[in-house]
């Protein structure tokens, strides 16, 4: 008897023990539990422990016990999704977007879950009705249910959401009309806080309720196309001023367009493409910010092009196919400053069609075909697509032109580029990673845009910077994003297929792609505003426990020993193969790697540098390219040597630094400068084309910059007219990459050498950083500071990194508030012995609201501009870039910011070469006690004379007296 009362005490104990030992709510434990009995695909952790929060189990989130997030995006779940859940009552969030494998309809015990705030159920197969219990859900902000195959009708219930901002429940088969409320029944036009009804594609019916939208609304998309809507539009969709995205195309919409539509005046989208629409074309002149207009395949009233055809500043897309436009177009419509495409095909304009002596460079194409265009007058100035066939004019004079041929090469949809990866192959399941060329299993989806501001597929600086930002907000490595083969699909949306690569080894971890996942779905990822709104699906990941190999038979085993015993025998006499050709090899080399050696000792010093994206180009073929280094192809010169024009077979144009005998770097730097200038990739960085180190030649081919150094624009030795809002685009331009180099280069580059001289143009006025040769690469063990050799140029050089030899990225945030300086008064820093951070320092006077008292100062340009826009913040900024001590200045991620918020305020779009460094190597002993170099010095021109020790040479030909006057 005492023997069994020692057994139940030990057995109670026990239990004890595991209650206390469990960290899980036993509630919370159990429904998660019979989740996994259910499902099938659970991640590995969760087969491994019976405590989901303290073990823990991978996409579960707990607060103390007590689980508030199940994130499951992508794990390629399968099975339903039972009443259980309702069980998890302190769950704040539940994503389980991108799995296929759930199917079923949703359990009403949804509804219980009363803390939900977040419910992502998107690019599953769930079917059946929506449940009303979702309606009791009061705490949901984000309900996302598209890409789903829900029927029935939009519950009501579902008005009782009024803190609901993002409503999706597009591409499904809803069918039935939009649900308002009524004295006894909740509606959607309860809704005041939503943002977002995406209801598109799905069958939904009848009309859309005047009663749905109110003023009193803060909708910024309403997205109804692709259903199956009747009657006309209401008209107080008008009194929804926040409006941005109205798509109401591919209805059976009738009537006429109500005419304060034009109140929107935020929207950037409008499209009624493909409804019964009648009456007179809608007047959208009101529409300032408008991008991009459809009003195709509708029935309005013959008419003339009305006249805000020609007079919507920000209009990129103009489309208004198969209507009754007639009578001749306004050749303005071609100048308008963005405008890039026209797309009027089969309506019955007629005349001469005029497209004017200032068309805008953007325009890519015009679509007129079948018209009745009976003459044209060309004009030399536009190269790209124009459409005539089927007009009059393609039946006489224009009969064999291009524009009236059927077949018109379209311009290639943009890539992301592999072609530096040399046509390497991987496995099926595995693609190359553009970043590193090495094979890996990416994580992969397709993105749908629903809203572009653009048509244009081929531009690649759209592109760039939407790669650009999905690596930095999903905190990914540089560069390992792949956007592959953009269109326009059937429901009119940009459809992109994405590639995410992981930073390290060949796959992302369970927790990356759940992360990922979910920033996706929640649209936590934000893309640059030109993409508009956008949704995404998931393709199943590939994880490492999918491919696990079954065990070998013993005569596999025994056929592999025997192959490898060949391979060792074949190994060995190739060994002695080797040996043998040795002094052979030895001599090969010399041609084929010219670079293998960089020191000028001819030691090895360090291998071959690390190229991405570089080539090897011999002496003979810069020669070549150059016709000899003739003096007509010199563009430029300075201490380092002179900088060629060439051009390669391929028809490219590029520009050559060829470095001058007495003026090559080390070999070592001389490789420094090819790895970083191989490394970065920006659309404001100066690219890098390739190299050549052989002969006694240190030479470096970039890309050619047709409109010189920003220097050269603002002293007016060139032709180029630098308004003020060109220079706050070229600010904000190359403030941008030097904030790549500081923040997203890896490991962070500090160029040393930021002046106005080091900044170039493209033939876009686009600016790009460039010269590297003083570059620091930043290590994570010299986090903070870098203590390094004083270099760079006077006039431009951070005091505090002078005085202190500590180098920061904020000794480029000081560099680049002169380049600043320089833009408000196109003077160099120093000139005539005065430095130009004192002097406006001095005669700043915050009372001048107009020119801040520097209207002497300012360059003419600027300072005759009639509406100066930002110009107090700006300048505002660039004193602060230029505080004497860094910690006050901004860093170039907040001056980026900064530029841009100047630049949108005003409704503008956000959207020389130099070799060897001319600056200067300030030699310095350590511990020398130095002095601030612009405080207490007369700056005078003493080209002969030799300065004190603690002088500077400044490239310009200024040099530091001996004596102190202070200005």
């Amino acid at each position: 008897m005492t023997y069994l009362r020692v057994l139940l005490l030990v057995g109670y104990l026990w239990v004890e023990i595991h209650v206390i030992s469990s960290f899980t709510d036993p509630q919370d434990a159990t429904v998660l539990r019979s989740l996994k009995d259910i499902w099938q695909n659970t991640p590995p952790s969760w087969d491994k422990s019976d405590d989901p929060c303290g073990a823990p189990w991978e996409g579960v989130t707990c607060n103390k016990s007590r689980v508030t997030s199940l994130g499951l995006s992508t794990m390629g779940l399968k099975g339903k999704l039972s009443g259980d859940i309702g069980g998890l009552t302190e769950l704040i969030s539940l994503d389980l977007s991108f799995n296929r494998g759930l199917t079923g309809p949703l359990s009403p015990q949804l509804g219980d879950l009363s803390k939900l705030n977040i419910l992502i159920l998107a690019g599953c197969s769930f079917s059946g009705n929506i449940p009303d219990a979702l309606g009791n859900l009061s705490e949901l902000s984000f309900l996302a249910l598209n890409s789903n195959n829900f029927t029935g009708k939009i519950p009501p219930s579902l008005g009782k959401l009024s803190k609901v901002y993002w409503l999706d429940l597009a591409d499904n088969q809803l069918t039935g009309p939009i649900p308002v409320s009524s004295s006894s029944t909740p509606g959607l036009d309860l809704l005041l806080k939503a943002k977002h009804f995406h209801f598109n594609k799905n069958k939904l019916s009848g009309s859309i309720p005047p009663e749905l939208f109110s003023s009193d609304m803060v909708l910024i998309h309403i997205l109804f196309d692709g259903n199956s809507f009747t009657g006309s539009i209401p008209s107080t969709i008008g009194l929804v001023r926040t409006l941005e995205v109205l798509r109401l195309d591919r209805n059976f919409l009738s009537g006429e367009v109500p005419r304060n539509l034009n109140n929107l005046t935020n929207i950037n989208e409008l499209n009624l493409a493909r409804n019964n629409l009648a009456g007179p074309v809608p007047d959208l002149s009101q529409m300032d910010t408008l991008n991009y207009v459809d009003l195709s395949n509708n029935s309005f009233d013959p008419s003339e092009a009305p006249t805000w055809f020609s007079t919507l500043p920000s209009l990129t897309t103009l489309i208004m196919e198969f209507g009754s436009l007639q009578g001749p177009l306004p050749s303005k419509l071609f100048s308008i400053p963005q405008i890039q495409q026209v797309k009027l095909r089969s309506n019955t304009l007629n005349s001469t069609l005029d497209m004017g002596d200032n068309i805008c460079p953007q325009l890519q194409l015009v679509d007129l075909q079948d018209n009745q265009i009976s003459g044209v007058t060309l004009s030399s100035q536009y190269k790209n697509t124009l459409i005539l066939i089927g007009n009059p004019v393609c039946t006489t004079a224009l009969s064999n032109t291009n524009d009236c041929q059927l077949q018109q090469q379209p311009k290639q949809p943009y890539s992301t580029s592999l072609a530096n990866c040399g046509g390497k192959s991987c496995l099926a399941d595995q693609k190359l990673s553009p970043q590193s060329c090495e094979c890996a299993y990416p994580y992969q989806g397709t993105l749908y845009f629903r809203g572009p501001l653009f048509r244009e597929l081929s531009n690649v600086n759209t592109f760039h910077s939407l790669e650009m930002s999905l690596w930095v907000k999903l905190g990914l490595t540089p560069g390992s994003v792949s956007l592959q083969n953009p269109f326009f699909n059937g429901d009119d949306y940009l459809q992109v297929q994405l590639a995410l690569f992981p930073p390290i080894g060949q796959y992302f971890n369970r927790s990356e792609v759940q992360r990922i996942g979910f920033q996706l779905s929640n649209q936590t990822y934000k893309p640059p505003h030109e993409f508009g709104p956008y949704y995404f699906i998931a393709f199943p990941y590939a994880f490492p426990d999918s491919h696990r190999g079954t065990s070998l038979s013993k005569g596999v085993v025994i056929g592999i020993a025997s192959g490898c015993s060949f391979l060792v025998l074949s190994l060995i006499g190739l060994g002695i193969y080797a040996v043998l050709q040795k002094k052979r090899a030895e001599k090969a080399i010399g041609l084929s790697r010219p670079f293998a050696s960089w020191a000028p000792s001819g030691k090895d010093s360090g291998g071959a540098p690390q190229l991405k994206g570089a080539r090897w180009f011999s002496y003979d073929e810069l020669k070549k390219y150059t016709s000899n280094f003739s003096q007509r192809n010199e563009i430029g010169f300075g201490g380092y040597g002179k900088v060629y024009k060439g051009l390669l077979p391929d028809g490219k144009m590029v520009a050559i630094k060829r470095a001058q005998q007495g003026s090559t770097q080390g070999g070592l730097e001389f490789k420094n400068e090819i790895e970083l200038l191989s490394r970065v990739h920006h659309k404001n960085l100066v690219g890098l084309v390739g190299f050549c180190f052989e002969q006694g030649e240190q030479m470096l081919v970039y890309e050619f910059m047709p409109n010189g150094t920003l220097r050269e624009s603002l002293s007016g030795r060139s032709d180029i007219h630098l308004d003020w809002k060109r220079r706050l685009r070229i600010a904000v331009g190359s403030a941008r990459g030097l904030a790549y180099l500081h923040e997203l280069a890896n490991p962070p580059i500090i160029h040393r050498d930021v002046k106005s001289t080091n900044i170039l143009l493209d033939e876009n006025l686009t600016a790009k950083v460039a010269d590297f040769g003083l570059s620091k690469l930043v290590s994570d063990s010299e986090k903070g500071h870098v203590s390094t050799q004083v270099k760079g140029t006077l006039g431009y050089l951070d005091p505090e990194y002078y005085m202190t030899q500590q180098l920061t990225e904020k000794s480029d945030v000081y560099s680049f508030g002169v380049v600043m300086l320089e833009l408000i008064t196109s003077k160099q820093p120093i000139e005539k012995g005065k430095y130009i951070v004192r002097e406006v320092r001095n005669l700043m006077n915050k009372y001048d609201e107009e020119h801040y008292g520097l209207r002497e100062l300012m360059d003419p340009v600027v300072r005759n501009t009639p509406n100066l826009i930002g110009f107090g913040k700006f300048l505002e900024l660039t004193m602060q870039c230029v505080e004497d001590s860094a910690t006050e200045r901004p860093t170039m991620s907040e001056v980026v910011k900064a530029l841009e918020t100047i630049l949108q305020n005003d409704g503008m779009n956000t959207n020389s070469t130099s070799a060897s460094s001319s600056a200067t190597d300030f030699g310095v002993s350590k511990g020398a006690a130095m002095r601030h170099p612009y405080i207490d010095t007369t700056f005078t021109r003493k080209e002969n004379e030799i300065n004190d020790s603690n002088a500077f040479d400044y490239s310009g030909g200024y040099t530091l007296s001996a004596k102190v006057e202070p200005k």
